[in-house]
């Protein structure tokens, strides 16, 4: 059997090393091996952001890296469909494998089906509900496109469910299989407590400072969200330090916007491995990832999310994530009331930790 894996951002990279790692864990015992080809389309061209991780994670490197970055969405995704297309056609596999969210997701998804070849998305069934979103318009196509659609828990699936996916004429396949990232988290963390020490070469402590990240476009693209958040930063970084390691695109936004960051400890991207660390010795950790989200709570540390919405219902439900939006004023208030109260953290939100071993198995064994 032979799997075609598209990824083009950083929490592919993460999500594709956990299922790569099941495939060669499988192909240990099968007789009948499967071979993987990894497609990177070149979506993030950080240095930073990309190869460092396919190195650090042990993922081989891409098979083919596509080169396509730096572009509007609607070139970007072009471009990527015409050249996706292209390696699929040559490679003809029996399965194409998309992750997330992202313009590599759907460009993926629309090449696969074009091709009738069969597409497997992991990490199905997320909604925000905002069609503002290029992510939510990217996860509804792909979602509609699979044909095994792999959600990481309950509520992913009542929304494919509620769409009608996994009970229509188009004969999908819909499977809880719990969250890759968990997976990833539980085989990295304590790789990352010997290879990291980002704490020592930033001059931190555990448990004295707040790490946060910023990226999303629905806050960088608006100055008045970007300069609110700021000043919410800076003003939390008066009672305890705070760490923001950088996106590229947030620190030109930042630069050209003239928006002030003095008080905060900006650091360059950092590793998987680093990053791991940061947030498990955090004291909070403030963001409007979708990921760290779900690693704040692996870690057991209460979560601001500086987002209108999330994908992650099931912990704002449970009370370790609140929303905040990018008011400087709410997002003040809630870090204060998360200093101030004892926060139970909920056990088996995203599964059991082998996402990597059902994925292998239901690709394998599917009809």
């Amino acid at each position: 059997m032979k799997i075609v894996t598209i990824v083009g951002a950083r929490p592919q990279f993460i999500k594709a090393a956990v299922v790569s790692r099941a495939i060669r864990e499988y192909n240990t015992t099968s007789k009948f091996p499967i071979s993987e080809v990894i497609i990177h389309t070149g979506q993030h061209y950080d240095e930073n952001m990309s190869q460092v991780f396919f190195d650090e994670l042990n993922i081989s490197a891409p098979d083919y890296n596509l080169d396509v970055c730096n572009a509007t969405h609607g070139a970007m995704t072009g471009r990527m469909l015409e050249r996706i297309e292209e390696v699929l056609v040559e490679m003809r596999p029996d399965w194409v494998l998309v992750y997330g969210d992202t313009n590599s997701t759907l460009s993926g998804a629309l090449a696969a089906k074009k091709l009738h070849l069969k597409l497997a998305h992991v990490e199905a069934g997320l909604r925000s509900f905002n069609m503002k979103m290029p992510e939510e318009q990217n996860r509804l196509i792909a979602d509609r496109l699979a044909d095994l659609l792999f959600c990481p828990t309950d509520t992913a699936v009542s929304n494919l469910k509620r769409e009608g996916i996994g009970d229509s004429a188009y004969a999908e396949t819909v499977i809880k299989v719990g969250d890759v990232m968990y997976d990833s988290i539980l085989y990295y963390s304590a790789i990352s407590d010997k290879k990291s020490s980002i704490l020592k070469k930033l001059n931190i402590k555990q448990g004295e400072y707040v790490l946060s990240t910023i990226h999303r476009a629905e806050n960088t693209d608006m100055p008045e969200r970007l300069s609110d958040i700021m000043l919410a930063l800076r003003e939390i970084a008066n009672q305890i330090t705070v760490v923001l390691p950088i996106h590229p695109r947030t620190k030109i936004i930042l630069s050209d916007r003239n928006i002030r960051t003095d008080g905060v400890k900006i650091i360059d991207p950092i590793s998987y491995l680093d990053m791991i660390q940061l947030e498990k010795e955090s004291q909070a950790i403030i963001t409007d990832s979708g990921g760290i989200q779900k690693e704040a709570y692996f870690f057991q540390k209460p979560c601001i999310t500086i987002r209108d919405e999330t994908e992650w219902v099931e912990l704002i439900n449970a009370n370790v994530n609140c929303l905040a939006g990018a008011d400087k004023n709410n997002i003040l208030k809630v870090f204060d009331r998360f200093r101030n109260r004892k926060i139970n953290f909920p056990s088996g939100l995203y599964g059991d930790g082998k996402a990597g071993e059902k994925i292998v198995e239901a690709v394998v064994n599917f009809e």
